[in-house]
C-alpha cells in the first residue's frame, strides 16, 4: 500500500512538472505536439500506477526522454522558422476581405455550421461585418471585423486617456504580499494608513487590494458568513 502511494507521488509530481514545462496554456489551447505529448505522459504515468509489478523506471525514463525531447523541439522551433511551421503549423485564412474562402475550410476540415458556431460564440451573427477570420494553429478561430464596424475609442475621437497599468495585488485573502509592497516601493506604514483611509483597522478583514499605476486603489472586504 505504502509502495503504491509513493509511487503515485512520484509519478504525480512528474506530471505536473512536465505541464509546466509546457507553458500556461489550456487544452483547448494546446498545439498538436503538446495535445500528443500530453495523452502519451498520461498513458506512460497510468501504467506503473496500476501494476506495482513494473518497474517505476519504465515510466520515468520514458516520460524524461519525451520532455526532453519537448524542449529541445522548443528551442530549435524558436530559432528555425521552417521547422516552426512543420511542427505547429500555419495559421490559416478563412475569411479574408470579407469572403469566405471555401478552399482553404476543406483543408481544415472545416463545415460552415462550425464557422458559424465559432463566430457566434465571439458575437458575430453578420458576416458581411467581417473583415478577416483567421483558424490559428492552436485552433481558435481569431476574428477582425471591418473598420465601420469596429467598437469607437476615446483615440477616435482625439481625446488621452491616463494609462492605469497593471493593477498589483497588495492583500489577497487577509495575507499582505510583501513582495508586491516592495515591488511598488511601499511600505508597512503606508499600508496601515491606507486601510485607516478605508475605514479599516486590520488586513485579516481584506479580502482583496489592488493598487495600478495611477495609484488608484481597489479595495474589497471579506464577507461575513
Amino acid at each position: 500500500m505504502f509502495t503504491g502511494l509513493v509511487r503515485t507521488v512520484i509519478l504525480y509530481i512528474l506530471l505536473i512538472l512536465g505541464i509546466r514545462l509546457m507553458g500556461k496554456r489550456q487544452v483547448g489551447e494546446l498545439e498538436p505536439s503538446e495535445l500528443v505529448l500530453s495523452l502519451v505522459i498520461a498513458d506512460l504515468a497510468a501504467v506503473p500506477m496500476q501494476d506495482f509489478g513494473i518497474p517505476l523506471s519504465t515510466g520515468i525514463i520514458p516520460i524524461l526522454t519525451l520532455l526532453s525531447l519537448t524542449m529541445l523541439l522548443s528551442v530549435l522551433t524558436l530559432k528555425n522558422i521552417r521547422l516552426r511551421g512543420l511542427i505547429c503549423g500555419e495559421p490559416s485564412i478563412i475569411i479574408q476581405n470579407g469572403h469566405i474562402d471555401q478552399g482553404e475550410m476543406r483543408r481544415n476540415r472545416l463545415t460552415i455550421d462550425e464557422l458559424l458556431e465559432e463566430l457566434r460564440n465571439q458575437g458575430y451573427t453578420d458576416l458581411t461585418g467581417i473583415q478577416y477570420a483567421i483558424l490559428e494553429t492552436n485552433g481558435q478561430l481569431s476574428v477582425l471585423p471591418k473598420a465601420d464596424r469596429q467598437p469607437l475609442t476615446l483615440y477616435d475621437f482625439g481625446r488621452s486617456t491616463t494609462e492605469h497599468g497593471l493593477p498589483v495585488v497588495l492583500i489577497s485573502d487577509g495575507q499582505i504580499l510583501l513582495s508586491n509592497l516592495k515591488k511598488r516601493n511601499l511600505t508597512q506604514q503606508w499600508l496601515d494608513h491606507a486601510l485607516t483611509e478605508q475605514g479599516i483597522s486590520n488586513c485579516k478583514t481584506v479580502f482583496l487590494m489592488t493598487i495600478d499605476d495611477a495609484d488608484e486603489i481597489y479595495l474589497v472586504k471579506k464577507e461575513t458568513s
